[in-house]
């Protein structure tokens, strides 16, 4: 796909990963739509592409149906999808905040679903392809990520399914697997007392972080090739072949920080949405 002149239209883009696909692609001719919360940082960044921002809430199907039909009416059509909104949260399972670990599963799958849905007869009407960001949390279930990890997933397992349902109708289906991107979520969970450790101190590369220009150029690399898969980096996409085992190994692991990192959570409520985008999503 030639990219100059298509509608592309990102979920999630006031900052990060959709902020920084977002400009990669203005570069090359695509014209943004870029709908989600932070209002004013996102029609920043639609300003800096050449593009125009819709403020809309992924779990909100009026809202979002509202924002479709604007980019529809504006452009004519919608010929990309990038579902890439998503929050995040610390946390163990037994004493995180409800709310915060059903929020994660309502942005990050939910959102992902209700935008899909939204999108798809206009996807059919240009023979499109549409991207789910979904990560490498679906493949390796690491303690203190239990709703990221359940919701990401959900997003691979939706992805795959649509794939199967639209290909006859000309839609191409891609799904996004990241490790640990330098965004301002994963930079604050970084700060966080408990979670900012637990992570930091995985061993080789599971800790590593990597800069978001690399998921930007990947990401806008799988969108000219409709791709099925994309990975950043590109490690992940052969993690995916021994994924049956990677339970075992954060079961060995887990032992060596999981049980003083719980009682400290569960001692001190330190649970919640982390970053900008988890509070801009708390708000709702």
């Amino acid at each position: 796909m030639d990219v100059a002149g298509k509608v592309v239209l990102i979920t999630g883009a006031a900052r990060g990963i959709g902020a920084e696909v977002a400009r990669r692609l203005a570069a090359r001719g695509a014209k943004l739509a870029l709908v989600g919360l932070e209002g004013d940082q996102l029609r920043q960044v639609a300003e800096q592409c050449g593009g125009r921002a819709w403020e809309a809430d992924v779990t909100d199907w009026e809202a979002l149906e509202t924002a479709v039909n604007g980019v529809v009416d504006h452009y004519g059509g919608i010929d990309v999808v990038v579902a890439n909104a998503g929050i995040a949260a610390t946390g163990f399972v037994r004493s995180m905040d409800p709310a915060a670990f059903e929020r994660v599963i309502e942005v990050n799958l939910l959102g992902v679903w209700r935008t899909v849905r939204t999108c798809l007869p206009h996807l059919i009407a240009s023979r499109g392809y549409c991207l789910v960001v979904s990560s490498l949390a679906a493949i390796v279930h690491i303690p203190g990520n239990a709703a990221y990890s359940a919701a990401k997933a959900g997003c691979e397992a939706f992805a795959d399914s649509l794939r199967a349902e639209v290909r006859h109708l000309g839609v191409d289906v891609g799904v996004a697997y990241f490790s640990w991107i330098a965004t301002d979520m994963v930079n604050s969970a970084d700060r966080h007392p408990v979670f900012g450790p637990l992570r930091s101190g995985m061993p080789g590369l599971a800790g590593k972080k990597y800069p978001v220009s690399d998921v930007g150029k990947a990401v806008v690399r799988a969108i000219t090739r409709r791709s099925k898969a994309v990975h950043v980096p590109g490690w992940v996409g052969g993690l995916k072949l021994f994924r049956a085992f990677t339970p075992k190994v954060v079961d060995r692991q887990a032992p060596k920080s999981v049980p003083a990192a719980d009682r400290e959570m569960a001692q001190r409520d330190l649970s919640g949405l982390v970053g900008p985008g988890g509070t801009a999503a708390e708000k709702r």
